[in-house]
């Protein structure tokens, strides 16, 4: 490349008049070899500006000469020359970029779905010449979206729409694998690929609502049912308990009658503390009120017990 610059600045200079030998003596011969030196200043300065070119970090170049047309050499980062006006540089960028795309399909179920992927995505650096001479500068735009959404909905309409769900790490996964796949045939790199939007239409989002509902309905349900059978077990047991109780009791009054004693007194003292409690003044019988336990009350009682045994 250098040797090729020195060979045109040599060219170039020689082509440039530094004075003719017709010319008479003097004024004029002078103006005329600083002209020519002037003219040849100004095209070696345009051609050592012109005959280099800086590839910045995480960048990479191709060459197109305008005769002989792309080059196969790919230029790295960093200084490298070219030949002026004959050779022009085309800059790739190489580092990681992302390609957002929100399509809507339809899952196994014919279920539509609306359903984002992002990619991130960079040129394969040793096939930046294939690259440049079939799909150009734009190489991103011209491929990703179309192989994005075909691969997307190959994918979906191979799951239904709650496996969408349930299985979204499995569907990315297979969005990635086919993805990837056809990027390579256009030397294009896939480091990632996700999902970052999932939703269906209005009317498969209300029929999920109402099966939720029902569902908690059922399982309300149940927990009454259960409750109620419960509540049931309990009141039997409790009419279990209360009719073994009174059972005992009427055993208990039948073999020792001082058994009534003992209760007429319980509920004496109760009902004292009751009467005693209050605020108002009670006029009522003392044996309405169990309260006589010092008159012949237990004399009565004991004599119906009798005359009914």
């Amino acid at each position: 490349m250098a040797q090729q610059f020195r060979e045109t600045m040599q060219r170039m200079a020689r082509n440039v008049p530094g004075g003719t030998p017709s010319m008479p003596p003097g004024g004029g011969g002078s103006l005329a070899s600083a002209a020519g030196f002037a003219v040849t200043a100004a095209a070696l300065g345009y051609g050592a500006y012109h005959s280099v070119f800086t590839v910045q970090g995480g960048h990479r170049a191709v060459m197109f000469n305008r005769i002989t047309g792309m080059k196969d050499r790919v230029y790295g980062e960093g200084l490298n020359f070219n030949v002026p006006w004959f050779e022009r540089p085309i800059v790739y960028d190489i580092r990681t970029r992302p390609v957002n795309l929100q399509t809507l399909t339809g899952s196994k179920d014919l279920q539509m779905v609306t359903m984002g992927v992002r990619v991130l995505h960079k040129p394969d650096p040793a096939k930046l010449v294939w690259i440049y001479r079939r799909l150009g500068y734009n190489y991103d735009e011209r491929v990703l979206p179309s192989i994005m959404n075909e691969c997307t909905k190959a994918v979906v309409a191979r799951y239904n729409a709650n496996e969408l769900l349930t299985k979204r790490g499995e569907v990315s996964a297979d969005i990635s694998r086919e993805l990837s796949a056809r990027a390579a045939k256009f030397h294009i790199r896939l480091e990632d690929v996700a999902l970052t939007h999932l939703s269906f239409s209005p009317e498969y989002a209300k029929a999920v609502e109402a099966k939720q509902v029902a569902q908690q309905d059922a399982e309300r349900a149940k927990y009454i049912v259960i409750g109620a059978q419960q509540e049931k077990k309990t009141i039997v047991t409790k009419a279990q308990g209360e009719a073994e109780s009174a059972t005992l009791i009427g055993t208990a009054v039948k073999k020792n009658p001082g058994f009534m004693k003992l209760r007429r007194i319980d509920a004496a003292r109760e009902i004292a503390d009751i009467v005693a409690a209050s605020g108002n003044k009670v006029y009522l019988n003392a044996d309405s009120l169990l309260l006589n336990l010092l008159g012949d009350a237990d004399e009565k009682f004991e004599k119906s017990f009798q005359r009914r045994r």
